[in-house]
């Protein structure tokens, strides 16, 4: 294979700028496709939304250099960005400089990737031909031979029905005029479609929360509305995450707001919800499973996450997890049945390499059906990819990220749950169901009487270090350990 031949990287967003950047640095040949009509673009679907990461976390150290380089000014890093800043502050200059304007192209969606003369049952010469990627934009249809592809376009296209067997709910495809997938602009693009309506909010993550938390504000400015809020989980507790022990204060903060509007009455919460149908009413939209039926509805709102869209990759030999979908050896560390949220190690191209090799899928799409992604996380990926398709396996098997903690241990035994939400807690107790390589935490048990987790966590506590004592570790941790 010629190694002329450029990387493409799929997605202008923030983990597809970030691989760009990484790849310029090691002198490779790049080319971003953005299927949108500008930088961003899924990003600014949820504009309006206020991240969870400062400003600090939000901005990749090699897009960092870039902009550095034509004296970008840096937002104050302990700010609190909207997605809408990040894509006007951040992004938008970074696809302006030298480097990015001659090598991404928006408006250009990709349509497949395979191997040039090899569909995915071809086995003689597989790894030394090169990567065909077929693409469209305003004068039409096009392709182009690659290096190495790497699949940062996300799931905003793709979010998960509302009902509880993984597709539509009998009734929902016909009630789509009413039906909003993801988070509306409730308090400002959107505002008429809510204002003095019943609403009801499907989905127990943080995107359900931030539109639960505007849909109360909304309430307090205008009379008769209605906020109802189904989950699937048996208990609204086990969803609010760590409060002021979490790491990342806004997610915490996001949490207690809930737990608040919980409290006060404001929310009407059904738990332990599964539905099944959905209908108009004379009375209005009715959701109901096979033993429940909710107060009747004017609008729903679907926050039940995104799932991944292959097909583009379907002539690839691509190695997913049959739950998640996320690559197989990445799974593990991500699953939401093993883990508790926001808890995962960092991880690269090790972890998300394929039987054909130099594909990567990267970013929110990495993680397939699981939740709790993060920019960092995205960061780290590319950087360990860039490095792994520049032939430079050191660096691309070395850590070089602290993810925040949650501020949450769950304890699962037996399929019980327990909720702990704990400032000294770091690791999650294994599940003796599931198969992992130890199931000794960090080196091992803490020593009798220490306020702490496992060994290393206690080490590091005695050594001065605060809060989670595995942060000050984590970066040279052993892969197998379960520190998080």
């Amino acid at each position: 294979m010629s190694t002329d031949l450029p990387v493409i990287v799929i997605g202008a967003g923030p983990v597809g700028l970030a691989a760009a950047a990484h790849l310029l640095a090691r002198d490779l040949p790049v080319i971003v496709f953005e299927a949108g009509d500008s930088i961003g673009a899924g990003m600014q679907r949820w504009a309006h939304v206020r991240m969870f990461s400062p400003w600090e976390f939000a901005i990749d150290r090699a897009a960092n250099e870039i902009l550095v380089r034509h004296g970008w000014s840096t937002p104050n890093l302990k700010h609190f960005p909207t997605g809408g800043d990040v894509v006007a502050q951040y992004l938008r200059p970074l696809a302006a400089t030298p480097e990015m304007a001659r090598i991404v192209h928006t408006g250009t969606r990709v349509t497949a990737v395979t191997r040039l003369r090899k569909d995915r049952m071809k086995d003689a010469l597989r790894e030394q031909s090169p990567f065909l990627v077929r693409y469209t934009d305003a004068a039409g249809e096009h392709e182009l031979l690659a290096k190495a592809v790497v699949d940062a376009s996300g799931t905003m296209d793709t979010p998960n029905p509302a009902g509880a067997s993984g597709i539509p709910a009998r009734g929902e495809l016909a009630l789509q005029a009413h039906i909003f997938y993801g988070m509306p602009d409730v308090l400002g693009r959107d505002r008429s479609r809510y204002e003095g309506k019943r609403v009801l909010v499907i989905g127990s993550g943080h995107s359900a929360f931030n539109v639960l938390a505007d849909l109360a504000k909304l309430a307090d400015q205008t009379s008769d509305m209605q906020i109802h809020w189904a989950l699937r989980r048996p208990s609204v507790a086990r969803v609010l995450g760590g409060g002021e022990n979490d790491q990342l204060k806004e997610r915490g903060r996001l949490g207690l707001t809930i737990a608040d509007l919980v409290k006060r009455g404001i929310l009407r919460v059904a738990t332990g919800f599964h539905l099944d149908n959905l209908e108009r009413m004379p009375e209005g939209i009715v959701a109901s499973s096979e033993a429940t039926s909710l107060d009747a509805v004017d609008e729903i709102v679907v926050a039940t996450g995104f799932r991944p869209d292959v097909t583009l990759l379907s002539e690839l030999r691509i190695a997913l997890d049959h739950g998640t979908q996320a690559p197989t050896a990445l799974a593990p560390l991500i699953d939401p049945n093993l883990h508790s949220c926001g808890s995962v190690r960092p991880h690269g191209a090790e972890e998300l390499k394929h039987p054909d090799a130099d594909i990567y899928i990267v970013g929110m799409k990495s993680y397939g059906r699981a939740p709790t992604f993060l920019l960092l996380t995205g960061y780290e990926q590319v950087r360990s990819v860039a490095a792994a398709i520049a032939g430079d396996w050191e660096a691309a098997r070395r850590v070089e990220l602290i993810l925040p903690e949650t501020g949450v241990c769950i304890t699962q035994f037996s399929g019980e749950e327990s909720e702990q939400p704990s400032s000294s807690s770091c690791c999650e107790s294994v599940p003796v169901t599931a198969t992992v390589a130890s199931q000794s935490c960090c080196g091992g048990p803490a020593p009798a009487g220490a306020d702490a987790c496992c060994l290393e966590d206690a080490q590091a506590k005695q050594a001065g270090a605060s809060g989670c004592g595995c942060k000050t570790t984590l970066a040279i941790a052993p892969r197998s350990s379960c520190c998080t």
